[in-house]
């Protein structure tokens, strides 16, 4: 199954949204607990990395029989050091983000943290590409 969602830039109210999709369908096909919480903590933190930090992406999603896929591709300003990026505490959001309970530096990280595998690749000023495995 494979299945596609458009995010917004800057739509704070709707971020979430998609994370809360994959939740729930991953719910009703019987995925496991843990596996269910891993994935959803890396989805949401990079949803909101789009709404925080790029003009619109989209986020693809495959679920197999052993394994959920995630792609996350956007169109924005793009990360000029992906190394620093995964540092815990970096953040490039700005203040308005920041007022708004975002951009604390830990998206990244936790993405990480809660993926059997990450691969981040950015072109900056044209935009980055997050793609996250899980395994059942």
């Amino acid at each position: 199954m494979v299945f596609e969602y458009p995010v917004q830039g800057g739509d704070f109210t709707n971020a979430g949204t998609v994370s809360s999709k994959v939740k729930k369908m991953m719910r009703q096909l019987g995925v496991d607990a843990g596996v269910i919480k891993r994935t959803i903590v890396a989805l949401y933190e990079a949803e909101v990395n789009i709404v925080a930090h790029a003009y619109k992406g989209v986020i693809t999603v495959q679920l197999d029989s052993d394994k959920i896929y995630i792609k996350l591709d956007d169109e924005g300003p793009g990360i000029p050091d992906i190394n620093q990026a995964m540092q815990r505490g970096y953040s490039t959001a700005s203040p308005e983000v920041r007022e708004m309970g975002f951009g604390a530096g830990m998206g990244l990280p936790n993405i990480k943290a809660n993926s059997d595998v990450l691969e981040v690749h950015s072109v900056v000023g044209k935009g980055t590409t997050v793609e996250i495995t899980n395994n059942f």
